[in-house]
């Protein structure tokens, strides 16, 4: 369920990454090459990106196909950033359907993603609340298991957890009370994080660039496929990956 990517390195404009590219996350929407779960990523999609100069992200959320969306067409042909990280949404039954569900969620410098569901979904939710406080319950961005683990992750970042280890909190808090998948992408716009848990993740680099994805956008070589249970640390010119369940994760 779902596809996300994100980018870090040279300047690029939006649709270098998104659209260009002949299996890009604009084809993903509708025709995802490695999706385990689900055939079409069209209940919403967006963008998240840095302009020069502004630590915070601007984004662009729909609830409709990426593909149908003539104006973003139009912003991606225009607008050059640093970093970025987007994703088109197949929606978790139960789970809202307009455009504030849409990843990426965001809070102060961070972009976050989820590509995956929280297994019984909503009633499973009562659990994972647990772990969390009550003013970051009443302030989820959306009524989604998504943003519920965004919820989480941004209670780690606020404790001082590192990107990595908050998304790796995030993982272990989760399996601790009920199953999932739980691929998690998250951008500070200098760094990237991500974990897998039950679906495919690749990434690349060229020269200071790195690009981080649920699946290869081309058939160009560099591609290189995360083993599931792994968290990956991508910075522009270099990517670390281990085990989840390493220690030291605040190390990465």
């Amino acid at each position: 369920m779902c596809r996300h990517v994100a980018y870090l390195g040279d300047p690029v404009f939006l649709r270098e990454v998104l659209i260009d590219p002949p299996y890009g996350l604009h084809r993903q929407a509708w025709e995802p090459r490695r999706q385990r779960h689900g055939t079409i990523n069209a209940d919403g999609f967006g963008v998240g990106w840095y302009a020069e100069g502004d630590p915070a992200p601007a984004r662009y959320r729909q609830a409709v196909p990426m593909w149908t969306d003539v104006s973003f067409a139009d912003v991606a042909r225009v607008t050059r950033t640093r970093a970025l990280l987007a994703a088109v949404r197949s929606a978790t039954e139960g789970t809202a359907p307009d455009a504030s569900a849409a990843c990426p969620f965001g809070d102060g410098r961070h972009l976050f993603s989820h590509n995956g569901v929280v297994e019984g979904w909503p009633g499973s939710a009562a659990d994972l609340a647990g772990a969390l406080p009550p003013a970051l319950l009443l302030d989820l961005p959306a009524r989604t298991d998504s943003a519920l683990l965004w919820a989480l992750v941004r209670h780690l970042l606020a404790g001082g957890a590192s990107m990595a280890a908050a998304l790796a909190g995030a993982v272990r808090e989760t399996t601790a009370r009920t199953a999932g998948r739980l691929n998690l992408l998250i951008t500070d716009g200098t760094s990237i994080a991500a974990t897998t848990y039950g679906d495919t993740l690749s990434y690349r680099m060229d020269g200071s660039s790195v690009v981080v994805a649920s699946e290869p956008y081309d058939d160009e070589p560099g591609w290189v496929d995360v083993p599931d249970k792994s968290l990956l640390v991508a910075r522009p010119g270099e990517v670390s990956v281990r085990p989840l369940d390493a220690a030291s994760l605040e190390e990465m």
